[in-house]
């Protein structure tokens, strides 16, 4: 037996999304549940997902973008912080100053050392209020201060490690 309904039938019982606006609905429904964060990160929650970027979020309300492919060496020193290399045009550095940022979330599947930058699956790391900061205790991953800072020496970048974190300084 053959289904006599017609295209204009189905069209009529399932609409699709009307304008611009219900493609981006649908878009976003597709999303849910891919994104999660804590007080310091956001992150993918998928173990093989992984960003194209990370973004920097600074207290004055200002962001700077790195790609993932220009992440080169970075590391964690728990008295420190945790320095990001990226090199592009220029060679950047990222400190990222907090307490417990290797400490896994409560969900226990990532931190933001060797589940979240290891696997490029941070999205975003944004410096946190002091009052976001005692909510947050000896719980979490707290997020005191991230600098970012450009460099077109090798001499000018290791001054500033000098200067800014010195357990770093090669």
């Amino acid at each position: 037996m053959q289904d006599e309904t017609t295209h204009k039938d189905r069209l009529q019982r399932n609409p699709p999304p009307k304008g611009l606006s219900g493609i981006l609905q649908s878009k976003e429904a597709d999303t849910e549940g891919v994104e999660a964060s804590c007080g310091a990160f956001g992150y993918l929650r998928g173990i093989r997902d992984q960003a194209a970027s990370v973004e920097f979020r600074l207290r004055d309300g200002n962001s700077v973008w790195f790609p993932y492919s220009w992440l080169g060496t970075w590391k964690f020193n728990p008295s420190e912080g945790l320095l990001l290399k990226f090199s592009g045009d220029l060679v950047y550095l990222v400190l990222i100053k907090g307490s417990n940022l290797d400490r896994p979330l409560k969900e226990g599947a990532i931190n933001l050392t060797h589940a979240g930058f290891q696997r490029h699956r941070v999205l975003w790391v944004r410096e946190m209020s002091e009052e976001d900061i005692r909510n947050v205790g000896e719980t979490g991953p707290t997020i005191d201060s991230i600098d970012v800072a450009e460099f077109e020496s090798h001499a000018a970048l290791k001054e500033w490690l000098g200067k800014k974190a010195p357990a770093f300084a090669i």
